[in-house]
């Protein structure tokens, strides 16, 4: 199996696991793997037939449902509770974050890209350093003074 990509996700608490998604070349499955040789399951191959030969984008995220039934905003946390800003120790992060290159050579991304609907309830920051290649950092504690 051809690894797709690969991460470490912490929530907070540095509790760090990787998560690598891989290509089966035989039958053309993704299967998910979950900390060292746990397989979570797979995609089967006919769920991404444009995804044969490659691809132009990826996305990594995360998502609150929000009916906000009562006027405010859920009170449902995103990742640990904690913002980005407030960095390691506190905040939930990606790190190591790879893809594949048509010559089947893990690489870091060219860009990340960051998009966020409510940015006083949850945000999201990235960045690049020697230790940890491309990371992401995310999270939110929903509503809050600032998110009403």
């Amino acid at each position: 199996m051809d690894d797709v990509g690969g991460f470490y996700y912490s929530d907070g608490d540095e509790d760090v696991t990787s998560v690598v998604v891989t290509a089966d070349p035989e039958e053309g499955n993704w299967w998910m793997q979950f900390g060292h040789g746990n397989v979570l399951g797979y995609w089967p191959g006919s769920l991404f037939s444009y995804l044969t030969t490659s691809a132009s984008m990826i996305q990594w995220g995360g998502e609150v449902v929000n009916s906000a039934n009562d006027g405010q905003h859920t009170t449902t946390q995103m990742g640990s509770g904690h913002f980005p800003e407030e960095g390691f120790g506190k905040s939930s992060y990606f790190r190591n974050v790879q893809i594949v290159d048509s010559s089947n050579i893990l690489r870091n991304p060219k860009s990340i890209d960051t998009f966020t609907e409510q940015p006083n309830c949850y945000d999201v920051q990235t960045g690049k350093s020697g230790g940890w290649g491309s990371y992401i950092y995310y999270g939110g504690p929903g509503r809050n003074p600032n998110c009403p």
